[in-house]
Order: structure tokens, then C-alpha cells, then sequence
């Protein structure tokens, strides 16, 4: 894809007068509230971040079906089937919005995941842990996906209008997805023992790593405060961690399922659920591929990769075909 004509600022080296102009009146723009659109001038840096935030956004989308499509044709009937397929779809769906929008920065989407498939590119932890048990897929909607709707929702506010607008939709169909996932725990919370247990079981496995989604503590995130700056992000990692957990415990009670943290308690003063230490030691080894299922998530992506490649062929030559026709009409 050929870049946006816009120029941007390099990222290092001296800065000329009429760069400094620029970037004083892009700043000026973030901080009265506009949005930055592609053809608009802004600093590489800008630019950068956005595509690295972005893309690792689309490749959460795409990996984050593996877990619930294996689930598939062995959900427990035919009405949690077809919302199964129609949530998966809408991850992908998800993917490809994202991708569009990282394409407007000028990034070619082929390189974007030649980057995920080689494992250059990050995406989010949670899709490396397996899903065991039915209770999972209401598990992941209800904690995964509202992790999800917590930090979605502030980006949809972002400063880059195509990554904004892309938000307003995925935070609609990501409000889907949690209720569904509440409703199955619901009916297998009030279900038999044994019910209510697979849930528990799942909730144990699944807590830390949904607090884990929002990124490191605020003292130790490389890029929040460039983000912040610019008003990609508009709240912290541990400021959206906490809104999580403050919504997120009320619902538990409700289920009657308990959070595995000794610590969590409610804070009087502040009106915040108070929450244990986080092991980051955990978080770090899946980031470095070392997670229960890092290896497993990319072998199915290079292998879909691969065995999609004529379709990407004929759409390719379809697309030729038009262009030959088109340029023949005008001639």
C-alpha cells in the first residue's frame, strides 16, 4: 500500500522550523480535542505507536477466535452454537476493521502479519491459555470480553479518527459477546453442583490473566505515557484495571462464585474493591512465547495462513481482471 502523502516528523535528528510549527499545531489539535485523520500531518512517532498499538489490537481480534472456535461443535446445543459462531465471526470481523485502519498509517497489511506469523508481533496474553471446559466460553465473555468492553471504550474516544470509529462498533458487538458469556454462567451457576463448579474452576484460571489484559502497572509500561500525551489512551493501564475489577466483583457475588484472591476487599474511602498482587513473572513469560499455548495459537494461524493462500490468489487476479477491464473502458 502506498503511504498517505502527508509527511511526518523523523524520529531522530535535527527538526527544522517548519517541522517545529507543525508539530506544535498537531499538539495544539490533541489538546483541544480533535481528531487526526490520515491525510493529516503528524509526528512518525505518532504514527508509529498507533501502528504498533493497532496491529497488536488485530491480531488479538484474529488469534482470540482460536480458543472459542474449538468449542464449536461441542457446545451444548444448537442455540449456544450458532451465538458461538456468530461471536467468532464477529472477532473476525473485528481483525479486518483494525487492519483497515492500521492501513490508513500507510503499513502494508500483508507485512502487519508476516509479523504475527514469524513471531515479531505481540497480541494479548489471555489467548494463550486453553480452554478446558464449557464453563470457559462463558468465562471469556464475561471476563475476557469485558475486560475488552473496559479499555475499548476509552479508545473509542481516541485521538486517531479511524481507530476511534472502528471502536464504536467492536464496543456494540463486544457488549454482545459479555452478556452472553454472563448468561451462560448464570445458567450453569444456578445449574447442579457440578455445574456451578466447572464455573468456579474456570474463574480460578481465568482472573489473573483478564487483570493481566490492561498491560504492566503504570510504573512499568514503556508507552502509556506517550499514548496518554496524545490522547491515543485516555486513562492508565491500572486506572482501567481498577474499573474492571470495581464492576466486575458485583457480578461475581451476584453468580455466587468467588474470586480467587485472599486479598480483595472493599475499600471504604475510596470506593474501590481493593485487589492482591498481580505476578508480572507470569505475564512476561507468555509475552516471550512461553505461555501454555503460544506455540499451538501460531501453528494454527500459519496453517490457516497457508492453506488460504489460493483464496487470497484468485482475489488478487479477480481484482487484476477488474482494474484490465476498467483501464480498457476508459481507453
Amino acid at each position: 500500500m502506498t503511504p498517505p502523502t502527508s509527511a511526518s516528523a523523523p524520529v531522530n535528528g535535527p527538526v527544522s522550523a517548519d517541522e517545529s510549527a507543525l508539530l506544535a499545531a498537531f499538539e495544539a489539535r490533541i489538546a483541544a480535542g480533535e481528531c487526526i485523520e490520515p491525510k493529516d500531518w503528524m509526528p512518525e512517532r505518532y504514527r508509529k505507536q498507533l501502528t504498533r498499538m493497532m496491529s497488536q489490537h488485530a491480531h488479538s481480534e484474529v488469534v482470540g477466535m482460536l480458543p472459542e472456535g474449538n468449542w464449536i461443535t461441542r457446545a451444548p446445543s444448537l442455540r449456544r452454537k450458532l451465538s458461538l459462531i456468530a461471536k467468532v465471526q464477529d472477532e473476525a470481523g473485528h481483525g479486518l476493521y483494525i487492519y483497515c485502519g492500521t492501513e490508513t498509517l500507510g503499513v502494508d497489511r500483508q507485512e502487519l502479519v508476516e509479523q504475527l506469523l514469524d513471531g515479531r508481533a505481540k497480541y494479548s496474553s489471555i489467548f494463550n491459555y486453553p480452554t478446558l471446559s464449557w464453563a470457559d466460553m462463558g468465562v471469556i465473555g464475561w471476563l475476557v470480553d469485558g475486560a475488552a468492553i473496559v479499555n475499548q471504550t476509552v479508545l473509542a474516544k481516541a485521538s486517531y479518527g479511524p481507530y476511534a470509529r472502528a471502536m464504536v462498533r467492536i464496543c456494540k458487538e463486544e457488549n454482545f459477546h459479555k452478556r452472553q458469556g454472563y448468561e451462560i454462567c448464570t445458567v450453569l451457576a444456578n445449574g447442579t453442583p457440578a455445574q456451578k463448579a466447572m464455573v468456579q474452576e474456570s474463574v480460578n484460571r481465568f482472573w489473573w490473566p483478564a487483570l493481566m489484559m490492561f498491560g504492566p502497572s503504570d510504573t512499568n509500561s514503556p508507552n502509556s505515557a506517550e499514548l496518554l500525551k496524545w490522547r491515543v489512551k485516555r486513562k492508565t493501564n491500572d486506572e482501567l484495571r481498577q474499573r474492571f475489577v470495581n464492576l466486575t466483583v458485583p457480578q461475581a457475588i451476584a453468580l455466587g462464585i468467588t474470586l480467587p484472591d485472599p486479598d480483595l476487599r472493599f475499600d471504604e474511602a475510596t470506593g474501590d474493591w481493593k485487589f492482591g498482587a498481580i505476578d508480572w513473572s507470569e505475564f512476561h513469560e507468555v509475552l516471550a512465547g512461553n505461555g501454555p499455548c503460544n506455540q499451538e495459537r501460531l501453528a494454527a494461524r500459519r496453517k490457516a495462513h497457508d492453506d488460504g493462500a489460493w483464496v487470497r490468489a484468485a482475489a488478487n487476479a479477480h481484482a487484476e481482471k477488474q482494474r484490465a477491464r476498467k483501464d480498457s473502458a476508459v481507453a
